[in-house]
Formats: C-alpha cells, structure tokens, sequence
C-alpha cells in the first residue's frame, strides 16, 4: 500500500509480507526495549546543550546528515546538532545518545531535574564557529531544537551542562530507503535504523547485479556510480559491526524521490 505522510507529502511505500525484509534480528527486533535503551558507553560529563530553532522545532527539520524532513522520517524534535568532536565527519548520524543535565560547577541553575533523561538522534552539525563557541573542537556538544531543549532545561539559561552516552536506538517500523539520482548515480537515504543506529558502511544489489559497495556521499546519504536496476537489496554495517540484509527493500517499479520501508522481520 501507498501512505501519504501527513509532514510534507512524503511517499512511504510499505512493502508486502513476501518481500523488504530486514532479516537481522540482533540489530532491531530480537533485544528488549530495556536493552535498546540501555548504554553502549559510559556516561560522560563535559557536554553542554544548546538550542535552535523555533519553540515548535521550526527550522530544525534538515540538517547536515541528509535528512530532507526529520518529521516526515518519524525522529520528531528529539534530534541533535552535534559538535564536530561528536559528529565525526558524518559517521555519527543516526545514532542516538541519552542526555541529563547536571549541576553547574558555578552560576545559576538551569536545569529542571537531575533526574530526567532524554535520547536524542545525530541528524544535524553544530560547526565551529557557532555562537557562544559551544561547538568548537575538542567541546562535546549538542545543539537542540527547542522542545528538546525545553525538557532538560529552562529557556532563559540558554545553555546547560549535561552528562552524555550513547544509548541503542529503539525505531517505530522499518528501515527506510529515499531513492534520489538518476539510473547512473543512485543517491540512497538510510534512515530509521535501530540498534547502534550508525551506518559503518553500506552494499547494494540489484535484480541483475552482484554486491556492490556504496560510498558515504555525505552524512546518511549513500552512493553508487553503476547503473542497478530491478529491486534493490541493501547490506548494511552498522558501527558495532552488526550486518543487516535487507532484502527487496525497494521494489522494481520505483521511482526517484519515493520512500520504501522494509518491514522488520518480527
């Protein structure tokens, strides 16, 4: 079936039963909510946040991993900007990380409750240079669209030091493959990727092709200079080393600018 995404138009194609199955269960499927959200890493204590944007997440919604709508792809305003340290070229796009505030070292007190704690997605780059200077390097940082914001701390501060570590990403649905370019340049959005979130490297098939490896074009946007045609098999590594084949994820009749969605194998 065809849904309509009701953000801006955007074309989610659902696949069938019989077909776009991501069969790597490790990865989203077979680990528990609280292992999912549990931390990969340990916590650390030298970030801050920031926010942009408007109170509503306006001006948020694109960044630099390539996500056209942040919205229209289901990752909402728990999203992050991260500073080049923390962005690391790209690599780090779509992984997640949990955030809480501590208590300053000296001034006022901004933060709502030491006990709250949100998980944020990497959709975004804070560059250096930025205001205040919150994201020059070596500085762990977080730029938030303002609902974000507003959850940890009071709007009035500006800024607020937080405590960081990266968390396993828990995504409604499946894996999602935007289409762009041309029969010659394929140009593949990955998003909504569970586990590590992070994409290490990526492969492609076609109907009549082999394996073919993609190259990072920028952020979560991956390219290959061969023309593939047919359905279209994905093989992705993420950043823990874990594999996940999804098979047929975008069928043969697609057309550039559509959005297909592997089902997850339950």
């Amino acid at each position: 079936m065809v849904v309509w995404h009701a953000m801006q138009g955007l074309k989610i194609m659902k696949m069938g039963a019989a077909s776009g199955l991501c069969v790597a269960v490790l990865v989203l499927m077979s680990l528990s909510g609280s292992v999912l959200g549990a931390g990969y890493s340990a916590w650390r204590t030298d970030g801050h946040i920031t926010f942009y944007g408007s109170p509503n997440g306006g001006g948020t919604q694109a960044g630099a991993c390539g996500y056209q709508n942040t919205y229209a792809l289901g990752y909402g305003s728990m999203t992050a900007a991260l500073s080049t340290a923390l962005f690391q070229g790209g690599a780090a796009c779509g992984g997640c990380f949990e955030i809480k505030c501590i208590p300053p070292r000296s001034g006022k007190n901004w933060c709502f409750s030491y006990a709250k704690s949100i998980i944020v997605t990497a959709t975004n780059l804070c560059p250096p240079g930025s205001t205040g200077g919150w994201c020059n390097p070596p500085r762990a940082h977080f730029d938030l669209p303002m609902p974000a914001f507003l959850t940890l701390a009071q709007k009035t501060g500006g800024v607020a030091p937080v405590a960081f570590r990266r968390v396993r990403c828990l995504k409604k649905g499946g894996v999602r493959f935007t289409v762009g370019g041309n029969p010659y340049f394929l140009m593949v959005l990955i998003s909504n990727v569970g586990g590590v979130g992070d994409i290490r490297s990526v492969k492609i098939k076609g109907s009549y092709t082999n394996w073919i490896p993609m190259y990072r074009n920028w952020g979560s946007l991956w390219t290959v200079r061969s023309k593939i045609t047919g359905a279209l098999s994905f093989l992705i590594t993420l950043s823990d080393g874990s594999t996940l084949p999804c098979t047929n994820a975008v069928q043969a009749n697609f057309r550039f600018g559509q959005t297909w969605e592997a089902r997850a194998n339950l």
